[in-house]
């Protein structure tokens, strides 16, 4: 008998286990989905930003005292605007010295560009396409850029003259 309440009682926990194992592949299973469709937004997302910068220009010696109507109205003559982007300092929310300039459609660019050189509060503006930004590809500051301060030049400098103890 008491071989039987063993063995029933392994089943049993045999039982309760592969219910687990199942409950956890379902879960697995919903995981894989959900990741699924966030690489799919992610996707979206990334698609429709190059979209956007293809229509989009970027706008060099700004005025930080030119405002973004400023900026829409001397762009106006290439077409439709949709957006005005100067961007600012996040600490002090001084302006940069540069914008961005959304057109409607990416054909309105081209007529853009030509206003490069134009002037807007007594500034030459540098208008060029904008660039899309490549994830992994900074300009960074790793090895190879300079010695930075304070290091000394190295190298073997002769021997100290002066008093020696020894």
């Amino acid at each position: 008998m008491s071989d039987q309440d063993a063995l029933d009682t392994q089943e049993k926990e045999l039982l309760e286990m592969k219910e687990r194992v199942a409950e956890m592949e379902a879960e697995a299973a919903k995981l894989r989905a959900m990741q699924e469709q966030l690489d799919n937004e992610t996707e979206a997302l990334r698609n429709d930003k190059e979209s956007i910068d293809a229509q989009s220009v970027y706008v060099g010696n700004v005025d930080y005292s030119v405002t973004p109507e400023e900026l829409q109205s001397h762009f106006a003559s290439c077409g439709s605007v949709n957006r005005v982007t100067i961007l600012c300092d996040k600490f002090t929310g001084h302006p940069k010295g540069f914008a961005y300039i959304e057109f409607s459609e990416p054909s309105l660019v081209p007529n853009a560009l030509l206003l490069n050189g134009s002037m807007l509060h007594e500034r030459p503006l540098k208008v060029t396409p904008k660039r899309t930004n490549v994830p992994g590809m900074s300009r960074g500051r790793g090895r190879g850029r300079g010695r930075g301060r304070g290091r000394g030049r190295g190298g073997y400098r002769g021997r100290a003259r002066g008093f020696a103890p020894y």
